[in-house]
């Protein structure tokens, strides 16, 4: 699936069977949420914390589509192109860390 197909079908779903999109901040509030349940699970998994019984049967896949699955309704609302986005991400990031992450010694 391309970025732009899973746009259009998060919006496919969202006018079907979610009836409608909550709210921009509404959203972004969600978008902190899910990002923070995936934190928790990756802080468990590769940090020093413990598992509790509430953590059990979390996969990082499904939080990580959680976090993405919001990214691409705020996207959706804004009419942002993702697909741009990312393409216009990549050639920013050429340009400015062409050389940066190579001389860098802690990366040695």
């Amino acid at each position: 699936m391309t970025i732009e197909q899973a746009q259009q079908q998060v919006d496919d779903w969202i006018k079907t069977v979610g009836v409608r999109y909550f709210n921009e901040l509404t959203n972004l509030g969600i978008l902190m949420e899910e990002t923070g349940e995936l934190a928790r699970l990756m802080v468990r998994k590769y940090g020093e914390q413990s598992f509790k019984e509430s953590d059990k049967g979390k996969e990082l896949a499904d939080e990580m589509a959680d976090v993405l699955w919001v990214l691409i309704c705020l996207a959706n609302q804004t009419g942002v192109n993702l697909t741009e986005a990312l393409q216009k991400n990549f050639e920013k990031k050429n340009i400015r860390d062409a050389t940066r992450h190579k001389d860098n010694e802690k990366l040695s």
